[in-house]
């Protein structure tokens, strides 16, 4: 089993980004633009390892080499882009690494691409690259081909070497678990052992809703990997455990006014085997509640108000303060009413919300759009 976190130090280790690695500050997958670049570096990586995996580390000053990490990001649909871009697609996989020298909030992203042997190259066009493009690695960078050139793999030993390096031992699962303890002694931290093998542990605020217990602030971390399954500042999560299996349920709290209600998101299930592996699956349960259309409309109403107010630089008063810690969620509610004009709105405030002193209205705007690309995807 491979420690991603000592994988991701072994390979900046290598302080230039070559053939078979590249680093990134960050990468945005919520525009074209990042898009086109994100699925370029994919398919040039892919393309220069046939053999052997390629790795791009997200959460890295590219000069410095400095670890500054990004948010956590849970799109498991990530397969999804690179299969609807290309043709002969890599298996790719998305983890979040924590880094025990980083806020809570902040992990390192690692992009595993599986060798491929089949030369991949675009569908159709995304942004400026067109349809047919291929792409390899040349050093550093990722260049363009029209037409499929022979590439020679010379990178199969350095990578072996640099995974075998990486392996998990006794010394980095108990460090990771006093980490993990030390990390989060403000919240209600746990673990378990499964099949004596497997080290997963899960802090989170403990909160009695009826006769159901819930968590809020939750991560859930694979220590054996020093993967981060989940993390989530505000919604609320159930979780149950076997002998064989871990899961944890995803809830977010949406209403009006007073009246709220918790709905079921996403169901996520670790299932362990006897065989040293372990398999993810993923239920998406969302069903986003209804509301009247004038409603929805004094909603959107208030919320534009709210954010003219902040672009004028007006003081709010009291009751607008706490009405802007819950404006990402309004929007929210107008956009899976499918409300058009709601999505550029939500989008538009996030500079806004950022400013402020008050941090709790930009959290809450990251966990909208957290959600609200889990139903771009699954649906």
């Amino acid at each position: 089993m491979i420690n991603k976190r000592l994988l991701i130090k072994n390979l900046l280790a290598h302080n230039d980004e070559n053939s078979f690695y590249d680093k990134k500050r960050k990468i945005n997958l919520d525009q074209l633009e990042g898009k086109a670049k994100f699925l370029k570096h994919v398919c040039a990586l892919s393309n220069s390892n046939p053999h052997n995996n390629s790795f791009l580390v997200i959460g890295v000053q590219d000069e410095s080499n400095q670890i500054v990490g990004v948010d956590f990001y849970d799109d498991s649909k990530i397969q999804n882009l690179v299969n609807s871009y290309f043709v002969n697609p890599p298996r790719i996989m998305y983890e979040n690494v924590h880094f025990p020298d980083l806020p809570r909030h902040k992990v390192v992203g690692l992009v595993t691409i599986a060798a491929n042997a089949k030369t991949t190259y675009l569908s159709k066009q995304c942004w400026k690259y067109d349809k047919h493009f291929i792409f390899y690695r040349k050093g550093s960078n990722s260049m363009p081909y029209i037409t499929a050139q022979e590439i020679l793999n010379q990178n199969k030993k350095t990578v072996d070497a640099i995974e075998k390096m990486a392996s998990n031992n006794i010394k980095l699962t108990l460090d990771g678990v006093m980490d993990f303890m030390s990390f989060h002694k403000k919240l209600s931290a746990s673990y378990n052992v499964f099949h004596e093998q497997f080290v997963l542990c899960w802090a989170g605020q403990i909160h009695c809703i009826g006769s159901e217990n819930y968590y809020s602030r939750v991560d859930i971390e694979l220590i054996n990997e020093n993967k981060r399954f989940f993390y989530s500042a505000l919604d609320y999560v159930q979780i149950e455990q076997s002998e064989h299996s871990f899961v944890c349920t995803e809830y977010v709290l949406l209403g009006i006014d007073e009246i709220q209600q918790l709905y079921p998101l996403e169901k996520k299930v670790i299932h362990f085997k006897n065989n040293g592996h372990y398999k993810l699956a993923e239920e998406f349960l969302f069903e986003p509640p209804q509301y009247n259309g004038a409603v929805l409309l004094d909603i959107f109403k208030q919320n534009n108000y709210l954010i003219q107010q902040l672009k004028q630089h007006l003081t709010l008063t009291e009751k607008e303060q706490i009405a802007i810690q819950d404006l990402p969620t309004k929007y929210m509610i107008c956009i899976l009413n499918n409300m058009p004009d709601a999505l550029p709105y939500l989008e538009a405030s996030k500079p806004y919300l950022k400013a402020l002193d008050d941090v709790t209205a930009y959290v809450n705007f990251k966990e909208v759009m957290r959600v609200l690309r889990k139903v771009k995807y699954n649906n």
